[in-house]
């Protein structure tokens, strides 16, 4: 007798698994498949090894030059993409706003400035979210961000403000922090506070030096000036050779920040990252003190209103001028490249609020207009809102869920939209820039896999683009949750493999054969 159909097919699994145990790699990754059926079944032995049984994977491979499904495992699994929610924040901003827009900052004040350049009442600068205002990373220093401030000031004739500067937040409406983030993410840069003004993406850099002398507290220097930040410094320098170890913490809703730790004498400087309360505020403490410095004396004090407070301008308000941001292509580059939070945040909320149905309730949170318009931007274009489950923008929330296949279809839709290069241009590249630019160097994926990449813990994820050493195009998405890597193995790697196989594949297969 014959042997069952089936059992064909399980000793060819068995044999194509076999396979893959046992193909050689190289120092720039897995060694290239040799045939399809080869390829997808070294992909199924990549995530269904043992390794992962108490994990999750959900993953999709579409050609874009054919559109046949290349390889899927549990696609409509939903699972926490963590920043690949950034995917979906970018590509809403750009279908509603276009690449070319820009965020405008109006310039209010109490009165008109009289002949002689004195502004009898407050400035208000009536924040909308532009998230570009900072110099750390440029070659610019702090003062250069309220250079645009001073220009138009200047151009109005202000040469007196007699009353107040004020940070006017109140176009966004909710709490300061993302939904369901966590309390420990506040102490870190990437759980900074959310603010219609910002700064520096709102925290600051501490400077931390060993002292000359074994046993002295380390010397400390705020980077940046004016954030009403106080230190507690408990540090110690120890003997060269010793262990480097500082931890900072800055209880809620309090301005003092506790640094702990030490530094070996001898060894260079650390930069600590601390968040800044109150932002706005410190955003207008830092303004009134650029205009001093160019001449515009403030008698006032530097304050901030934000949601549930009233907004500070009024019908009788006179507009003195505006300040534009970069254009949309430029300020998602900066948030996606390096996957930062705050600055998607700011652009998710613009939507949400630029686009708030006029009968919406005064109560509904910017984040969840903006979550609306995302359902209806994928709905609009059949995309599969029903695999999207986001309570923010950014991915640091653990309750956004999203499946492979509805991120490989948002991918799939984004190379035919009318701003698909400025989509396609923000995504890290792979040896590059950005989150990758520290992996898959030397490797068929350098310089090709352009990708957004996720992490939280026990969450992790890539998805984008690359194009097959066969020269075929393909969208991707790969999601990994609850993996505990062996030490040798980082979740990172795991996704990277599953790259380079597609990247190092050298043939076409063609469309599928109909059904």
């Amino acid at each position: 007798m014959l042997p069952h159909p089936r059992r064909f097919f399980a000793l060819g699994l068995l044999l194509a698994l076999t396979t893959t145990v046992l193909a050689a790699t190289t120092d720039s990754g897995p060694s290239a498949p040799r045939t399809f059926d080869e390829l997808r079944a070294r992909l199924a032995a990549h995530v269904e090894a043992p390794r992962f049984s108490g994990a999750l994977w959900g993953v999709k491979i579409v050609s874009l030059d054919t559109g046949r499904i290349w390889f899927e495992h549990h696609p409509d699994r939903l699972m926490s993409p963590a920043s690949n929610c950034k995917l979906y924040a970018a590509a809403l901003a750009l279908d509603r706003l276009g690449s070319d827009f820009q965020i405008i900052t109006p310039l209010f004040a109490s009165a008109q400035p009289d002949a002689s350049g004195n502004l009898r009442g407050d400035l208000i600068v009536s924040g909308r979210g532009d998230p570009s205002w900072r110099a750390r990373g440029t070659k610019k220093d702090f003062w250069s961000t309220f250079e645009p401030f001073v220009a138009a000031l200047e151009k109005a004739g202000v040469k007196h403000i007699t009353g107040d500067i004020v940070a006017d937040t109140t176009f966004f409406r909710g709490l300061p922090t993302g939904a369901s983030w966590t309390a420990d993410d506040l102490m870190d840069d990437y759980g900074a506070e959310i603010s219609t003004l910002t700064l520096e993406d709102n925290f600051v850099d501490l400077r931390v030096t060993p002292a000359a002398r074994v046993g002295d507290p380390c010397a400390t220097a705020w980077v940046q000036p004016d954030t009403g930040l106080t230190l507690d410094n408990r540090t110690t320098t120890v003997a060269a050779g010793g262990k480097r170890h500082l931890v900072r913490v800055r209880l809620l809703g309090e301005s003092v920040v506790h640094l702990f730790g030490e530094l070996p004498a001898g060894s260079a400087a650390e930069i600590v990252d601390v968040t800044v309360p109150h932002p706005a505020t410190w955003f207008a403490t830092a303004l009134k003190n650029a205009l001093a410095r160019r001449g515009i004396r403030v008698d006032g004090i530097a304050r901030s209103v934000r949601w549930p407070d009233a907004p500070a301008t009024h019908a009788a308000s006179v507009k003195l001028g505006e300040i534009s941001s970069p254009p949309l292509r430029t300020l998602l580059a900066d948030a996606l490249k390096p996957s930062q939070n705050l600055e998607t945040d700011l652009m998710f909320g613009f939507v949400g609020e630029t686009f708030r149905p006029a009968d919406a309730s005064p109560l509904l949170s910017t984040e969840d207009s903006a979550i609306a318009r995302l359902h209806e931007f994928l709905k609009s274009n059949q995309l599969p809102a029903e695999e999207v489950r986001f309570d923010e923008g950014s991915g640091l929330s653990r309750n956004n869920l999203a499946s492979a296949n509805a991120t490989t279809a948002l991918l799939q839709f984004m190379t035919q939209h009318r701003d698909a290069k400025a989509f396609f241009d923000a995504l890290p590249i792979a040896g590059v820039d950005g989150t990758l630019r520290r992996r898959m160097k030397g490797t068929a994926g350098e310089n090709n896999v352009h990708a957004k990449t996720g992490s939280l813990r026990y969450a992790n994820s890539v998805s984008g683009y690359l194009t097959t050493a066969a020269g075929e195009r393909l969208a991707f998405s790969f999601m990994l949750n609850r993996s505990v890597s062996p030490p040798s193995l980082t979740p990172r790697e795991e996704l990277d493999e599953l790259a380079l196989l597609l990247a190092n594949f050298n043939m076409r297969p063609g469309p599928a054969a109909p059904p």
